[in-house]
């Protein structure tokens, strides 16, 4: 029996596919995929970067409904729906043994190293990678929303946030716009959203968030004045930039801290002053990866979950574009070339 699927074959040759439909073996599942986000990461990699192995089904941010089993002791999963974690952990280098799975030195990926979810199946390597929803109301398509949601969170959880914190959020996209609820539900007093983007920046201001233009106004003036001049307790620098990181600097109070979330595209150069700063104020830089998946002291995916299955984390109203896999290269052309401005694109099957 065969199934769809888009395939990145080489560079810029990212294909809908008739591929045979996995069987799943010993502790495999499969999974009907239901929703797949569009990572930022998943558009260099088809038009500039490419994968380690061709060909691949891409797509890591997805969500399905279990159906079939490879074990017949896990029969009871099937018809079951989840967010399902990408990474694939060797389980053996020294950051495995410690369950940070997310710095694996040895490790697989669904959607860039394995068939991930842009298409109608994917073979998923066991139930620990599967994370359930226990409310029926919870759309599938949240669900898809997991893994970026899981990533803004664990950056809040690097960066310290705490109750009464002021926390500043540099890049006002999907992730952006998660964290700064995330920082809401952890209690932060005033939460700062800043962007270069008109388009973003009103988008933020929509849904009722503080933001920031700093191409046009000056940001770290404005922080400092919300303050009482000190600063904010909290930055998550999330565009990777230059100008990012200088005004993460910049924003910062003494004694304060800075998550780097963004992906740098190019060399970040710190200011003179700025770097100065940075000892000066003795500010803590903390680098952000993935998220954290083991239990103890906190599975983040779990959490994730629990939060919108429980209405506490809206996600949905971030989904500004939607497409089935015919339409699917199509749709990633327009982001590619800027023909269309998104917040989240996903692949729908529904």
């Amino acid at each position: 029996m065969n199934m769809k699927a888009m395939r990145l074959h080489a560079i810029n040759e990212f294909t809908l596919d008739e591929v045979p439909k996995p069987v799943p073996k010993g502790d495999e599942v499969l999974v009907k995929v239901s929703a797949c986000g569009i990572c930022g990461s998943d558009i260099p990699r088809v038009y500039e970067l490419g994968t380690r192995v061709f060909p691949v089904t891409i797509g890591h941010e997805f969500s399905g409904t279990i159906c079939e089993v490879g074990d017949e002791s896990n029969r009871d999963l099937v018809g079951k729906t989840a967010a399902v974690f990408p990474l694939i952990p060797c389980r053996k280098c020294d950051s495995c043994q410690t369950g940070n799975y997310a710095q694996c030195s040895n490790y697989n990926y669904l959607g860039s190293r394995s068939d991930g979810g842009f298409a109608e199946y994917c073979l998923v390597p066991s139930k620990w990678h599967l994370v359930f929803s226990n409310n029926p109301s919870t759309s599938k398509e949240d669900l898809a929303l997991v893994e970026p949601a899981t990533v803004a969170q664990h950056a809040l959880r690097r960066g310290g946030v705490a109750a009464g914190d002021t926390v500043v959020i540099l890049g006002a996209g999907p992730i952006g716009i998660m964290a700064a609820r995330w920082a809401g539900i952890f209690g932060a007093k005033q939460v700062i959203l800043v962007d270069i983007a008109d388009i973003k920046v009103e988008f933020a201001k929509q849904r009722g968030f503080t933001v920031i233009n700093s191409v046009k106004e000056d940001c770290p003036q404005i922080i400092k004045d919300m303050t009482e001049g000190r600063g904010a307790d909290v930055v998550i620098e999330g565009t990777g930039s230059s100008g990012g990181m200088n005004t993460a600097v910049e924003c910062v109070r003494a004694f304060g801290h800075i998550a780097m979330l963004g992906n740098p595209h190019q060399d970040t150069t710190i200011k003179l002053a700025n770097h100065s700063n940075i000892l000066r104020k003795e500010i803590t830089v903390s680098g952000v990866w993935n998220s954290y998946y083991l239990n103890v002291p906190v599975n983040e995916w779990k959490f994730t979950v629990e939060n919108i299955d429980s209405g506490k984390l809206k996600v949905s109203d971030l989904i500004t574009h939607k497409s089935d896999l015919q339409n699917l290269k199509k749709l990633f052309d327009q982001i590619y070339t800027h023909e269309i401005t998104i917040c989240k694109a996903i692949y729908s099957a529904e």
